[in-house]
């Protein structure tokens, strides 16, 4: 089966996930050596060090190794990234699940006992969080953990408003776990990026005082990303 040829867009990424998928497909065997930096350069038109990039990559992913003079040869045809990704991901869904039972009930308990100083908290994480949002670019790094933040800020607001002693406990002991998940939502680019306006839907309906429109609106703001996790973890 010949290699596709890759296009300028991410080169690297490209070829890393047209080897990976001659390795998982069965072109190669493990013990096979891999064509040569050259042969792979002509056959996905592309150049020799973007070859040697992506190369890299799977070695280091622990699919195929080089050896010294002697050429590149397949390890595995399991990428033991995938695995932990969809091992990552399934730690999220459960994440979610627990997310949703505290803060729709949250939610719901804020709506009927929230006070002034609750909603200005309320909208002034969202108001962090939507400016992080229209901020564009930004360096890569600590930038998911960073948003992450903002979020979790957003989240805790809305539970503290319910004004359960036991309830902000729980979340607040629950927290590192959901900052985790959310950083490593952000970092998956198959994972749905969080959406202010949900979160703005959720803070009028909490701010209507309306109970079961706050519980749906924070329900319906985590069941989308859990749903699209369900469906990654279904076709992985």
């Amino acid at each position: 089966m010949a290699l596709r040829a890759a296009g300028r867009r991410s080169l690297v990424d490209t070829v890393v996930e047209q080897l990976r998928a001659q390795l998982t497909e069965g072109e190669w065997q493990v013990g096979d050596r891999v064509p040569t930096e050259h042969a792979l350069a002509e056959q996905l038109q592309v150049g020799r060090n973007t070859v040697r990039e992506a190369v890299r990559v799977l070695v280091h992913a622990g699919m195929l190794r080089s050896r010294q003079g002697e050429g590149t040869f397949v390890v595995s045809t399991t990428d033991p990234s995938e695995v932990m990704r969809d091992v990552r991901r399934a730690g999220i869904r459960d994440v979610l699940e627990l997310r949703i039972a505290l803060e729709a009930e949250g939610a719901r308990l804020a709506a009927l006992r929230h006070g002034p100083a609750d909603l200005r908290r309320m909208r002034a994480a969202l108001e962090s969080l939507e400016a992080f949002e229209r901020d564009g670019e930004r360096p890569a790094v600590g930038h998911h953990a960073l948003h992450a933040a903002h979020d979790l800020e957003f989240h805790t607001a809305v539970v503290d408003a319910a004004h359960n002693a036991a309830l902000t406990a729980t979340y607040g002991w629950f927290s590192s776990s959901v900052r985790d998940s959310l950083v490593a939502s952000l970092g998956d680019r198959e994972v749905p990026s969080i959406v202010p306006a949900d979160h703005r839907a959720l803070v009028d309906a909490i701010a209507s005082g309306d109970p079961a429109a706050a519980e749906a609106a924070a329900r319906a703001l985590l069941e989308a990303p859990k749903r699209a996790i369900e469906a990654l973890l279904a076709t992985g």
